[in-house]
């Protein structure tokens, strides 16, 4: 919106420029969000108190968690409306990545919705089946990418190579063709929409991270995208040149903004969680930040913690089917370490601590390629 304003009266009132800078727009997206989270949350709270929507906590849980049961949830809500509103006035709507990514947030966030209201109104932990919501998922990317990858937008932006980490895009590539990539692709953004959903099991444990993933992308996104000048910092750092994906950093901050609102209330005691509404959609966002600018097999360690409580799941139930016995006390993994008698606040920071790690790692393969 504000893009389309000043590219309007620019001429007309010069410093309506500054709106064509994406680092201007970004740290106006992120201060967007972050100020209508803070602001709406404490009445979002009351009214999900009013409304009776309360956490339903597993019965086979930590115990330290019984306490939980009746918090308001379904969180989630606020922080992706503030994270809307943001990217559609800072964001270039004309950006076919912010369209898309939003897209699948959005329907990623109706799922999380139906979900959480399953478990509300019946009471229990259930709600959508993982068959349910792989389906949804997998049909929602799969369309979107299909079109994408199959050139109905444009062969400029079906790019169906995958680079490398710590690798020089201009040495070694993999072209998997469209088809495969289309498949990938929905692979990791439904992989990691489910691996931060696994993820939000403790106060603050799955914004963190998210949070920290999303700066992340956003600096990845901004260098795959932007030129300074004759400068170009995609060539210059041996990554993949995606024009188009720098847009994506607004929506980045955008997410930062509204997490840092929402962890302000989330933080331990929580007095909101994010629910299934908040964590599908923000797991899906990563995903398709990470598909589009070209950083599919980066992310295996910038989302290096949501990688792991995933896969902490599937080896407890792999194992347990297999044997009969447990690889970890409880799973996902933050669990198994409150079993052995961690606090809560220490598993929550020290997870963000990996998170960092992970990420600053990932930054410094920029220049070890």
């Amino acid at each position: 919106m504000f893009l389309w304003l000043s590219e309007t009266f620019r001429n007309h009132f010069g410093p309506l420029n500054v709106f064509r800078y994406v680092t201007f727009r970004s740290m106006g997206a992120m201060a967007t969000s972050l100020i209508i989270a803070m602001v709406l949350f404490p009445w979002f709270i009351r009214l999900l108190q009013q409304k009776q929507i309360g956490q339903v906590v597993r019965d086979d849980g930590p115990q330290s968690h019984f306490s939980k049961k009746g918090t308001p949830t379904m969180g989630g809500i606020l922080l992706l409306i503030s994270m809307f509103l943001s990217v559609l006035l800072w964001a270039d709507l004309k950006n076919l990545f912010v369209w898309m990514t939003m897209v699948v947030t959005l329907v990623y966030g109706v799922l999380g919705f139906i979900d959480d209201f399953l478990k509300i109104r019946d009471r229990n932990s259930k709600g959508v089946t993982e068959k349910q919501k792989l389906l949804t998922q997998f049909a929602t990317t799969g369309l979107l990418f299909g079109l994408l990858y199959s050139g109905w937008f444009g062969s400029s932006l079906a790019d169906t190579h995958l680079y490398l980490p710590f690798i020089s895009a201009k040495h070694f590539v993999i072209n998997i063709g469209p088809i495969a990539y289309a498949v990938f692709a929905s692979v990791t953004v439904a992989g990691y929409s489910n691996a931060v959903n696994l993820t939000d099991g403790l106060d603050g444990l799955a914004i963190g991270p998210v949070m920290v993933s999303a700066l992340t992308f956003g600096v990845l996104c901004y260098l795959v995208g932007a030129k300074f000048g004759t400068f170009d910092a995609a060539s210059y750092l041996l990554l993949p040149n995606v024009p188009a994906a720098h847009e994506l950093a607004v929506v980045m901050a955008a997410v930062i903004g509204a997490g840092i609102g929402f962890l302000w209330y989330n933080t331990y005691p929580a007095l909101v969680f994010m629910g299934d509404v908040g964590a599908l959609a923000l797991g899906g966002a990563l995903g398709m930040v990470a598909v589009f600018s070209k950083n599919e097999l980066l992310s295996l360690i910038v989302n290096g913690l949501f990688v792991v409580e995933a896969a902490s799941v599937a080896l407890q139930r792999f194992w347990y089917k297999r044997t009969k016995k447990r690889i970890l006390r409880m799973a996902p993994i933050h669990h198994h370490f409150e079993k052995l008698g961690w606090p809560e606040p220490r598993v929550t920071i020290r997870f963000w601590i990996i998170s960092i790690m992970l990420s600053l790692v990932a930054l410094a393969s920029l220049k070890l390629r």
